[in-house]
């Protein structure tokens, strides 16, 4: 059952992917902003007219457009809502893996992570802001090695 999960995953990652033969820049429809953990999770599809995001590395994104893969009861509405990088790196739907923790993944996980992320979400999906954790170390301080204008939607004139 977890290789035909597995599977499935692969399906859909490689089916979006297909779809996007000619990516575009997609800009924020909306500043982009900081969310704690509750935030977050008011955006996991459950309500009809909300946008559905998603956090992947700590960015978050729109994927709203895609409502049949992550909306109110889609095959992929676990990953919402959240930072999902460890389920995405696994290619997993497990509850322990639907964390932005990603400490002990192999190298190959790792790599496929950061495939996922760069040729998958940022080139699909607007970014609308970053997790807290992304941005501010545990005690509240900035995050120096976060850069946000290294993030391929990131513009100056965007907002915090």
């Amino acid at each position: 059952m977890e290789t035909t999960r597995i599977c499935v995953l692969l399906i859909v990652f490689c089916t979006t992917l297909a779809q996007d033969i000619k990516l575009k820049y997609k800009p924020a429809t909306k500043p982009v902003r900081l969310f704690t953990e509750e935030e977050l999770k008011r955006h996991d599809g459950s309500e009809e007219g909300q946008p559905i995001y998603m956090a992947v590395k700590g960015v978050v994104f729109d994927v709203t457009k895609g409502k049949e893969f992550y909306g109110k009861d889609a095959p992929y509405n676990a990953l919402v809502g959240k930072d999902s990088s460890r389920a995405i790196a696994k290619m997993s739907l497990d509850p322990a893996d639907l964390t932005s923790d990603t400490t002990g993944l192999t190298e190959e996980e790792l790599q496929s992570l950061q495939s996922v992320f760069e040729g998958t979400y940022k080139t699909k999906y607007p970014i609308v802001g970053y997790t807290a954790s992304r941005i501010l170390n545990e005690d509240g301080s900035p995050n120096e090695d976060f850069k946000p204008e290294d993030q391929l939607h990131f513009q100056i004139k965007d907002e915090f």
